[in-house]
């Protein structure tokens, strides 16, 4: 059993039963958010069972270093609950901690504005085996675009894009940028892994 006392809530859609997807989300963007919603959406189109997971980090205790190790544990945990023969992570900003566990376990992913500063994302990227997306903006001070580059993966980097993939005062930009991101995790689905 993992070491924190509560699991997170969880949404499920039926899809395949041999294929399942995890959608962890970041600190404050929950999987209703429109970059989570839509991975769902293009999941699910797929073919996919998407499990998504729904944690308050308001209630997480500790340092980012306990919190990166608590994203770690939910996900280990989520694909342990499951029996599916393929699975694929999918993680928002605080979400991408869980690129460890894709690289401990060969498993693709999605990686929406990962924290490519971080020097754990950035080790669990260089040592990935399983293709991975990795979306991300120029104008997102956590985005790094030569740790992206030096990754063996795809990467869709959005020109003044901020954390949350969009451009301040530009809703009709934003709103082309999601499609961008949209377009990029649906080639990747049906042609990388899916």
């Amino acid at each position: 059993m993992p070491a924190f006392t509560v699991s997170p809530e969880q949404t499920r859609s039926a899809g395949d039963p041999r294929r399942i997807a995890i959608i962890l989300p970041g600190g404050g963007y929950t999987p209703a958010g429109p970059l989570l919603h839509f991975a769902r959406a293009v999941l699910v189109r797929h073919g996919w069972t998407v499990q998504e997971l729904w944690w308050d980090t308001q209630a997480w205790p500790g340092a980012w270093v306990e919190r990166a190790d608590r994203v770690c544990e939910y996900a280990t945990w989520a694909l342990d609950q499951e029996s599916a023969e393929r699975a694929l992570l999918v993680g928002k900003s605080l979400g991408t901690f869980a690129t460890e566990v894709a690289a401990d376990r060969g498993l693709p992913g999605i990686w929406l504005t990962p924290l490519l500063t971080e020097q754990r994302v950035e080790a669990a990227l260089a040592r990935a085996s399983a293709p991975a997306l990795l979306v991300g903006g120029t104008a997102d001070p956590l985005w790094d675009s030569d740790v992206a580059k030096r990754a063996d993966v795809d990467v869709l980097e959005v020109p003044d894009a901020d954390h949350g993939m969009e451009t301040r005062g530009e809703p009709v930009r934003s709103a082309d940028i999601l499609r961008q991101v949209v377009a990029a995790m649906d080639a990747f689905v049906a042609r990388g892994i899916g």
